[in-house]
């Protein structure tokens, strides 16, 4: 194994999974911390966890696990994979969780940048935007977990974190790799700015050599060429059979292509309130989606003062947990029932989907949306969405893909 990652939610994983994929690796995503050693031919592991939102000691603690494992089975790099809009608080897990693995790796100089171009992420004079945006004016701000109200990376990181951060402005990355791995050479974190790939790929050629990194998936764009790797696509075997999309998600986008999506196929909405007070379980749900035609589906997504409201009534963690648990259950009785094709939106409740199917490695196939691959588990065949990520016809699109072959 050359490139070890860890990151911190499931659909994070399977995006960077996906640019080491499309670059040549040989890649496999692994469900939280193995057991076992990988296949020794692997060229780049993606340790997928539930830490995002985790107490930080648990986050630390886990993140760690997943480094130890990865130096075992030969890694030369180490990737923090955090999420393209850089979603904490200001107690973390982004800036603990990355101190951390900075002294256990003894890196000096640490690249973070969340960039991803293609999606719309950019960082630029330290900060985040979202297309035309700043981060704050994006819809993250009305986050449910982690609303960021500060565009600012530095600021952001900083609060987090007990190292110095610093800043390494556009004009510097554009000098080159040697001046910009020149720049980055004091003990501390970097928000490296980034509007373009080619931005990516000068980071990538200045972080040879060096132990840890942390950003989005666009921060492998360039790593993958360090290792004299060459680009080939991903291949897929068609999936057939009943499938279903279950949202969890309260992004713009997501919300986006709900609305898109009731307008085609049978839905049914999920209630905080009505899972508690036992009026919605999972046994009737599992019977409605078996008795649909269509692929139908099954959303808690809400605009962010319903989700306040539920908030305010029930408690944060709460209202999460309830939820998560939820989906989970659902899912793994519908693949028990013969489902074989899942779509899911969200990064926790792609967390919650994925651990409630036991799945313990995720093969990754071809990109259904920039930042999302289809996966396989068994013969089960998933697409884990990130909130943000996607266009409207997105659920629609990625059930017809998995049908077919690439």
């Amino acid at each position: 194994m050359k490139i070890g990652v860890i990151a911190d939610d499931f659909t994070g994983a399977s995006d960077i999974a996906l640019t080491l994929a499309e670059a040549g690796m040989s890649v496999a995503q692994f469900i939280g911390v193995p057991s076992d050693d990988s296949d020794p031919d692997l060229g780049a592991g993606v340790v997928a966890l539930k830490s995002r939102t985790a107490p930080v000691a648990d986050a630390i603690a886990t993140s760690l696990a997943a480094c130890e494992w990865l130096l075992r089975q030969g890694a030369e790099q180490i990737v923090l994979k955090v999420c393209s809009t850089f979603d904490s608080t200001p107690q973390g897990n982004i800036g603990p969780v990355l101190d951390a693995l900075a002294d256990r790796l003894q890196a000096r100089g640490v690249p973070v940048c969340p960039a991803f171009p293609e999606n719309g992420r950019s960082v630029y004079q330290g900060h985040l935007f979202v297309q035309d945006r700043l981060l704050n004016e994006s819809g993250m701000e009305d986050h449910p977990l982690t609303p960021m109200t500060d565009p600012d990376l530095r600021r952001v990181l900083a609060a987090q974190s007990a190292r110095a951060v610093q800043h390494v402005p556009r004009a510097t990355v554009m000098r080159g790799p040697s001046v910009l791995a020149e720049a980055m050479g004091e003990d501390a974190h970097y928000i490296v700015d980034a509007i373009t790939d080619d931005d990516l790929l000068e980071i990538g050629a200045a972080a040879r050599g060096m132990p840890l990194l942390c950003g989005g998936s666009g921060i492998a764009l360039g790593l993958p060429v360090n290792f004299n790797v060459t680009s080939r696509p991903p291949t897929w075997e068609p999936v057939t059979g009943p499938g279903v999309v279950l949202s969890g998600s309260c992004s713009r986008a997501t919300r986006a292509q709900v609305e898109h999506y009731l307008a085609i196929a049978p839905h049914r909405q999920i209630d905080v309130r009505t899972v508690l007070d036992g009026s919605t379980t999972v046994d009737d749900v599992t019977a409605w989606v078996l008795s649909q035609d269509t692929a139908p589906l099954v959303y808690s997504s809400a605009d962010p003062d319903v989700v306040r409201a539920a908030q305010a009534e029930f408690g944060t963690e709460r209202a999460a947990a309830t939820i998560e648990s939820f989906f989970s259950s659902l899912a793994t009785e519908l693949v028990t029932r013969g489902l074989t094709r899942l779509v899911v939106a969200g990064g926790e409740t792609s967390g919650a989907v994925v651990t409630g199917l036991k799945a313990e490695a995720l093969t990754i196939g071809p990109r259904a949306a920039a930042g999302v691959p289809l996966v396989r588990a068994g013969k089960t065949a998933l697409a884990l969405k990130s909130g943000n990520f996607g266009g409207e016809t997105f659920f629609a699109d990625t059930l017809s893909l998995m049908e077919q072959s690439a």
